[in-house]
């Protein structure tokens, strides 16, 4: 008998309560939906911590007779009892990565209301992308143009980038915005190929931010006249690393300095953090565009959660998430 819930009982139980973008005003042509995306949420949020990249991991998961395994497939139940087939779940989990940026950023506003996380300082986030190589080999140029694949292993749906800090690397961004301040909490989340331009990105995730910021902090990816207007329209500050060789001499160096100093201890920590606790510092665990964005995008609902759970059981908030999953 159980008498307790554990960790991962518990996460998979917090997804009921956490809040959902408003649906469509008009639903779309189809199946109605049977099984509620909170169920689906609850699914990806069990394949995450333990590792299981398809339905079919999923489901045979669930068929163990541990009591704590029982316990969750029965969260995993609709109210009149059904179970989705395997079919359904990979249907569904091919549908979810679409909805997942909407409720990163409703999730986001959410904690930055139960959390504080400005008590103490001015009301800012970092915005940036971070590197994720694709699973298997690389495509390379020459291979691409003649429209060869040389070997299976290769996720043909990534795309090459360089930076000036990883260099050139096959794969994929995460785009990612985040509070300034005593906890880094994940506002806003995309995920392209690595090829996708930061500031075109940049929009999407500024229009997921809690109103109450009024300072948003990117490097020279993000100068841009369209993104300062984006800010703009919200009453918001961009402030952004300027072009040209250093060092700058312009009026209002020093406060942008500060600023720039802000953005480094708060989302290139945090993006390091993040690839950490979920042990992707290597590589993406599957492949495919849809797929990788399931995983990583979930990943930073799970985040979220986690910070929940350490609010809601007096836990330092960010310390030691990777040790607390893995006991999950």
């Amino acid at each position: 008998m159980v008498l307790y819930d554990s960790l991962l009982v518990s996460l998979v139980k917090m997804i009921a309560r956490i809040p959902m973008p408003s649906p469509p005003p008009k639903r779309t042509r189809g199946r109605p939906v049977t099984y509620p995306d909170r169920l689906i949420l609850k699914a990806l949020v069990i394949m995450i911590i333990r590792r299981l990249y398809t339905a079919w991991a999923l489901l045979r998961f669930l068929e163990q007779t541990e009591p704590r395994v029982q316990q969750l497939r029965a969260l995993l139940t609709d109210t009149q009892g059904r179970f989705p087939s395997r079919r359904t779940w990979e249907r569904r989990l091919q549908r979810l990565p679409t909805t997942l940026p909407g409720l990163v950023g409703c999730f986001g506003r959410s904690l930055v209301q139960v959390l504080t996380p400005w008590a103490e300082q001015g009301h800012g986030a970092a915005i940036d992308s971070t590197a994720l190589r694709a699973r298997g080999g690389v495509w390379h140029k020459k291979h691409r143009v003649q429209g060869v694949v040389p070997h299976t292993s290769i996720d043909t749906e990534a795309a090459w980038s360089k930076s000036g800090w990883h260099g050139w690397w096959y794969g994929w961004k995460l785009h990612l915005a985040v509070t300034i301040s005593r906890v880094w909490i994940p506002l806003a989340a995309e995920f392209t190929p690595a090829n996708a331009a930061d500031n075109d990105l940049a929009p999407p995730l500024l229009r997921e931010l809690p109103l109450e910021i009024r300072y948003v902090l990117g490097d020279q990816h993000y100068n841009t006249p369209a993104l300062r207007a984006e800010c703009a329209l919200h009453n918001r500050e961009l402030v952004a690393t300027r072009r040209g060789a250093y060092p700058h001499t312009e009026g209002g160096v020093e406060v942008r300095r500060l600023f720039h100093k802000l953005r480094s201890q708060a989302i290139e920590p945090f993006n390091g953090l993040f690839k950490n606790v979920f042990e992707w510092g290597g590589q993406m665990p599957v492949k495919g565009l849809n797929r990788c964005q399931l995983f990583a995008l979930g990943a930073v609902l799970l985040y979220q959660l986690v910070l929940l759970y350490q609010h809601e059981h007096q836990m330092p908030l960010g310390i030691e998430i990777k040790p607390l999953l893995k006991a999950a």
